[in-house]
């Protein structure tokens, strides 16, 4: 079994439902707190190649500073990449991550499947 690191924010009930799950199968991981430890610019772009999507699919669009600093007008990647580095609160969450692969952990009861797939 690959090392696992879940990307949790400790106020999200869904990230504490898969850190739970996680807990009570046994699963070797290692919780990353991103708020407290926000990624660097390449960590935050591993986890996107990892994930296989765009920035833009990882950003919650729902959080306050998103419309506070209008980031739905921002069409540049680097830009957007930046912003979140800033505000680690945008990134989707749960997700866990493996050596070659990630996925955003939403809804809790899609983690059965997806720790199969490592």
């Amino acid at each position: 079994m690959q090392k696992l690191e879940l990307w949790h924010n400790i106020s999200c009930s869904k990230s504490n439902s898969a850190k739970d799950f996680l807990e009570q199968n046994s699963f070797e991981i290692s919780v990353r707190d991103y708020l407290l430890n926000p990624p660097s610019k390449v960590e935050l772009e591993e986890l996107l190649k990892k994930l296989n999507i765009s920035i833009f699919e990882l950003v919650r669009t729902g959080e306050e500073i998103y419309k506070d600093l209008k980031l739905e007008n921002i069409k540049d990647e680097e830009k957007l990449i930046e912003a979140v580095i800033k505000n680690p609160i945008l990134i989707q969450r749960p997700i866990l991550v493996a050596e070659n692969m990630a996925f955003i952990v939403r809804p809790p009861v899609k983690i059965e499947d997806i720790v199969n797939k490592f």
